[in-house]
């Protein structure tokens, strides 16, 4: 309570009969006034008004209290008085501390800017100059300061931390996006107006030594850069808003984390995420390469449909329908007869109003057909291609130092994957107790799984799993039944801990009436696919293939809580910046 609504509140308090109010069922300590229409809330606050009068008047001055509403108001006892009275004093000693302390701390960071705002002004006057007696820098990336140790180098980078150490000696972490490397500034390098001003994500480039750190000292790859010359070359904003420490943190909204994607994956974490996903790109190629498989890069932009229209993002095409592609499936299809297996690994696109951790609107598809297979041969090499991929990136030792930080419990797949029908899965779920979330009720044969019983069960078994052969009404139009059992089809999902579904596969249909029966059953005008049609009647041969979403792959391999982390700039429903 302020002096001024102390002395405000003093003055309309009962004069006449010197009695200050409290009712602690209905009183106030904010509005209150000590009188009986308008009474304190608490005895602290009644002793805090009569302290602020005039000292010859607080003696004459009586505190009335009642606790309830129906009770009358009673003059307070002298023990609770004398408690009171003690509470208001260590209250009064507390705040007075409160107040030198703050003055104190007022003093000493007046005088530490003073002292920084000196320390600035004298910077301005030292120039660095380059000494012309010294070796010649050599240019290099952080990547190669191992084998440029004891050599002068010069290497560019951004500031990803700064530490001041005294008047005379600076560390900078300095990131060039190949690695990290801690620099060491001393003397007058640190005494300029530059030094002196330095920001995070500054730009900068130092010139020096790379000597490894003493017995006992810690830095990236053991060393650090020992520099005798440094320039800066764009200076990021410093400053409480707009600086880059103040546009998110780690605790910051994902709203924001996304907003200012392109600042966050400067960061170690986002950036490691980001060349695990480009080493794993590779390896899919180098694996399809090793198998003597194609890349081809069909269209994006499409006149039909491979997942069900209402997935379709449309588009005016020269004043035609057209759509940006769910799946390059048919048209990898297509390339069969004139160069055998082939892949793709390209955007596909899903106007899917989804808001789950493991959907994107926008995601790399890698994409296999194979000619002259059967199901179960496309389930041996779906599994193969998975370990292989897993190895090829383990075996580069940066890649798995980076996934060992990421996941740490991460180790390549060794045994075999589960084998689990579709109907199997059925039965575990309700062996399990697991319900339909809809209506409570038992999973039934033709039940769609959705995605929380099925990571579930993924998450309870902890193996990668080959689910198989789902009905036909729940999968697309062009997977074949089997001989077996006509109600299901030639199809499989890989289901992986953690994150579920990463892979879809199936057979596809080569008879032409029987395709044309999967066009006529899902209400699909034959007509635009006719160049796909074409496969069943100019030499058409049993094939089969799968899709795998990158971004789960990455997801699974690093152990994101969510896709969107995988990607570049991720897009889904509300998101399309930047």
């Amino acid at each position: 309570m302020t002096s001024d609504v102390l002395a405000s509140k003093t003055a309309q308090m009962s004069i006449e009969e010197n009695i200050t109010f409290v009712d602690e069922a209905a009183g106030s300590d904010e509005s209150g006034l000590g009188t009986k229409s308008a009474p304190y809330k608490t005895p602290l606050a009644a002793v805090a008004a009569i302290a602020g009068m005039p000292e010859e008047k607080q003696a004459s001055f009586k505190i009335h209290v009642k606790k309830t509403g129906d009770e009358e108001y009673g003059e307070i006892t002298a023990t609770a008085l004398k408690k009171t009275k003690k509470a208001h004093e260590n209250a009064v000693k507390k705040a007075k501390k409160q107040a030198e302390q703050t003055a104190k701390d007022k003093s000493a960071n007046d005088a530490k800017a003073a002292e920084e705002q000196q320390r600035i002004d004298e910077s301005k006057g030292v120039v660095l100059t380059e000494d012309p007696s010294l070796p010649k820098a050599k240019t290099i990336r952080i990547s190669e300061s191992v084998e440029n140790r004891n050599t002068r180098v010069r290497v560019s980078g951004w500031v990803s931390s700064l530490r001041v150490q005294g008047k005379s000696m600076m560390f900078v972490v300095l990131r060039d996006g190949t690695g990290f490397l801690q620099c060491v500034l001393t003397d007058k390098l640190c005494h300029t107006y530059d030094a002196a001003t330095l920001t995070q994500e500054s730009t900068i480039a130092i010139s020096g030594e790379i000597k490894e750190v003493p017995q006992g000292k810690n830095a990236p790859d053991g060393h650090e850069l020992v520099a005798d010359f440094w320039e800066v070359i764009g200076k990021a904003p410093g400053g409480d808003d707009d600086a880059y420490g103040s546009r998110f943190n780690v605790d910051s909204d994902p709203s924001v984390l996304y907003h200012q994607r392109h600042l966050v994956i400067r960061g170690e974490t986002a950036s490691s995420v980001l060349k695990v996903r480009a080493r794993v790109l590779r390896a899919f190629r180098d694996h399809f390469d090793g198998v003597g498989y194609t890349e081809v890069t069909p269209p994006a932009m499409v006149q039909t449909q491979v997942e069900g229209g209402s997935t379709l993002f449309s588009l005016n095409y020269y004043g035609e329908n057209a759509y940006l592609t769910q799946s390059s499936q048919l048209y990898l299809e297509t390339c069969l007869p004139a160069l055998g297996g082939v892949y793709t690994t390209a955007e596909s696109f899903r106007a899917e109003n989804s808001h789950t951790r493991r959907h994107l609107s926008e995601y790399t598809h890698c994409e296999a057909e194979v000619p002259f297979i059967d199901f179960e041969e496309l389930l041996t090499r779906t599994e193969a291609m998975i370990k292989d991929v897993v190895n090829r990136v383990w075996a580069e030792p940066t890649t798995r130092a980076m996934i060992q930080k990421l996941n740490p419990d991460f180790k390549p797949i060794t045994e075999p994957f589960v084998r689990m029908r579709y109907a199997d899965a059925i039965t575990w779920l309700n062996e399990h107790g697991i319900k339909r979330q809809e209506d409570g009720k038992a999973f039934e044969f033709g039940d769609d799984i959705p995605e929380a019983p099925e990571r579930k069960m993924t998450d309870a078994i902890n193996k990668p799993i080959l689910l198989t052969n789902f009905p036909g009404p729940i999968k697309a139009f062009y997977m074949p039944a089997t001989k077996e059992d006509p109600r299901v089809t030639e199809s499989f999902d890989l289901l992986m801990p953690g994150v579920g579904e990463i892979v879809g596969g199936s057979m596809r249909i080569f008879n032409y009436d029987h395709l044309m029966a999967a066009f006529k059953r899902e209400g699909l005008d034959p007509a635009p696919y006719y160049w796909y049609l074409d496969q069943c009647k100019y030499g058409a041969c049993p094939h089969g293939g799968f899709g795998l979403g990158i971004e789960r792959f990455v997801a699974w391999l690093t152990n994101r809580y969510t896709v969107r982390d995988c990607c570049l700039y991720p897009r889904f429903p509300g998101r399309c910046l930047p």
